[in-house]
């Protein structure tokens, strides 16, 4: 059944016409490079899938599980991942702008230059994520929980860190102009200057 659902997911169709298989069991699905723009994927597991390149812009991943999936490159521009579980998934490289990651499950992922300008990641738990050389202007990381997470040479101008959780992250070399920080835990973070924060 997974490969026939895979199969589908990957036939050639017009552009414009909308996939849809929500509730979808794509446990290690090899989605390498689909095209699956504006797909309603809610619910669906993908865990340790291979969407490498794919394109995701507009998605619906609501509540989906792509937990160790490959999105490297992906583009999920606008995507809808409210309540997904991306736990230790790979997203180096992936467009995220705008997309709505609204209380996902993000621990150990990775976001190695990852473009999340504008998205909202409120209520998100990020802890041990790893952001390094990532574009998060204007992002909402409201209360966000950011324990030990990576911001190396990250871009946070205009970040809203308002009550996000940000003890032990590493900031070495990111650019923090206009972030929010009010009523943030900075305990033990590692600042822009490479100083340690009380």
């Amino acid at each position: 059944m997974n490969d026939e659902i895979s199969e589908w997911l990957l036939a050639r169709r017009p552009r414009g016409t909308t996939v849809g298989a929500p509730g979808a069991d794509l446990v290690g699905a090899a989605l390498t490079g689909a095209y699956l723009r504006g797909a309603d994927l809610t619910d669906a597991d993908l865990t340790g899938a291979d969407l490498t390149a794919a394109i995701l812009e507009d998605a619906y991943l609501i509540a989906v599980n792509l937990e160790a999936a490959d999105l490297t490159r992906a583009n999920l521009r606008w995507a809808h991942l409210s309540r997904a579980n991306l736990t230790d998934a790979k997203l180096d490289g992936a467009n995220l702008v705008g997309a709505s990651l609204v209380e996902a499950k993000l621990v150990g992922v990775s976001l190695k230059v990852a473009a999340l300008s504008n998205a909202n990641l409120k209520g998100s738990n990020l802890t041990g994520a790893d952001l390094t050389g990532a574009s998060l202007r204007d992002a909402n990381l409201w209360r966000a929980r950011l324990v030990d997470a990576n911001f190396t040479g990250a871009d946070l101008t205009d970040a809203n860190f308002v009550g996000a959780n940000l003890s032990g992250a590493n900031f070495t070399g990111a650019h923090l102009a206009g972030a929010k920080l009010t009523c943030a835990d900075l305990t033990g973070v590692l600042m822009p200057n490479g100083k340690r924060h009380p």
